[in-house]
């Protein structure tokens, strides 16, 4: 909620409020807030992205853009994820060229699969051996971002930052944990079992000892579309209804005008934290659930339609009788020409750390979007739900802005190149 709007609310949604943000802090010492979560800022679906989990053995390492952002598709992507932010702790900019030049050797690597080299009796084993003595690939996408903080003044990069790269920033009623905050870098993987993020997290601990140090790291995971459709989050709705695919997308993600040369064919990353209140939202009514988010719980479909990929009318609803004007996928997206370069390319999970120090369920939603332009886009639909219904029930805690790289063009190149070179 906004200062303006404070004064329009009653005693007892202050009360509701103050009840819920007491009874659910927990290990993450946050406050409840609003958040992009459902139905965001983005186009009509294609009809034929249905959201079904991808079995790829395996993606393209090289090219132009990375892995994991447009490919596979958003609404198709892998069924497990891990989001890990790192400080980095390379001593000088020579130490952070060899340590993008190991990031992209085992991300070659571990995205190919094969056999990890025999180093002999006398040393320890080259690889955990947690996969078995050959590595699969498994549908493994590596994406690599950078935070506004690597553009300080220990590698002389300050002049070369990304033109809205900056520290997450921290809307109306946030209240974050410095621990689960940003970061100099951020790593997406995500594969086809969890045994393969496990396998890979650990590699790259290990080979990249010395040159940066995990900040925080969170696994996430999709369930397969039930019954059909799109997968649901935590509050079961469908989630990633709508997202813009095909040309698209890549014209809503992809750097634009005025970034730096090297940052061309990169894309801003928004990584969000949001725990949900799943014991609170259980004892909401259907009616109330369906009404705060404007889309039906079981199709998936706007309240004025009746299949999950129609399109809601709101210019025919323009008083909000059917769906709230204080709905969130009116408010993420109104659907108008002046809105229509604002939407998302969302890449989302669900997630489990088990139970906070009350013995809560810890569990929520990994928000993820890409796109071209951080205040043209995300904040910008952020800002629209700030107050929103749904605040009562999601909890944000962390999460930091980052810069994905462009792709390695081939195998000579490597991570960040054009900026270290």
């Amino acid at each position: 909620m906004s200062k303006n709007d404070s004064a329009s609310t009653t005693p007892a949604d202050v009360s509701r409020r103050k009840f819920l943000w007491g009874t659910a802090a927990g290990a993450a010492g946050t406050a409840v807030t609003g958040s992009v979560l459902i139905g965001g800022a983005r186009a009509d679906a294609d009809a034929s992205d249905t959201g079904h989990v991808t079995t790829a053995d395996s993606y393209p390492f090289h090219g132009a853009h990375q892995s994991g952002i447009l490919t596979p598709t958003p609404g198709a992507k892998q069924p497990f994820s891990c989001f890990a932010a790192f400080d980095s702790t390379a001593a000088s900019k020579a130490d952070l060229t060899a340590l993008m030049k190991t990031l992209t050797e085992r991300a070659r690597f571990l995205t190919a699969g094969g056999a990890p080299a025999n180093l002999g009796i006398s040393q320890p084993p080259s690889d955990s051996d947690v996969l078995g003595p050959d590595v699969p690939a498994d549908g493994l996408t590596f994406t690599v971002g950078l935070g506004a903080s690597l553009f300080d003044d220990r590698y002389g990069l300050a002049a070369h930052k990304p033109a809205k790269l900056k520290p997450m920033t921290i809307f109306p009623n946030d209240s974050p944990d410095p621990a689960w905050m940003h970061g100099d870098l951020s790593l997406q993987l995500c594969a086809n079992h969890p045994d393969i993020i496990h396998h890979a997290i650990r590699d790259i601990a290990k080979h990249t000892r010395g040159a940066m140090q995990l900040r925080w790291k969170i696994e996430g995971y999709n369930s397969p579309p039930r019954p059909s459709g799109t997968p649901r989050n935590l509050l079961g709705f469908k989630d990633g209804t709508a997202n813009p695919t095909g040309g698209l997308a890549s014209d809503l993600v992809w750097s634009g005008a005025g970034e730096p040369a090297w940052a061309q064919g990169g894309t801003y990353q928004v990584i969000r934290l949001i725990r949900m209140l799943v014991e609170f939202w259980d004892r909401v009514s259907i009616n109330e659930q369906e009404t705060m988010f404007g889309r039906r719980r079981d199709s998936g479909a706007p309240l004025d339609g009746n299949n999950e990929n129609d399109a809601p009318n709101y210019a025919a609803d323009p008083n909000g009788n059917v769906i709230p004007l204080t709905s969130h996928i009116r408010l993420a997206n109104p659907r108008d020409a002046k809105t229509a370069d604002q939407r998302l390319i969302r890449r989302s999970y669900n997630y489990d750390l088990g139970l906070d120090q009350n013995g809560d369920i810890q569990a929520g939603h990994i928000f993820v979007a890409y796109n071209q332009d951080l205040e043209r886009q995300f904040e910008t639909v952020q800002k629209r739900l700030v107050g929103e219904p749904l605040i009562d029930y999601v909890q944000p805690f962390g999460g930091g802005y980052f810069y994905a790289l462009p792709g390695v063009a081939d195998d000579q190149d490597w991570f960040a190149s054009k900026l270290l070179a």
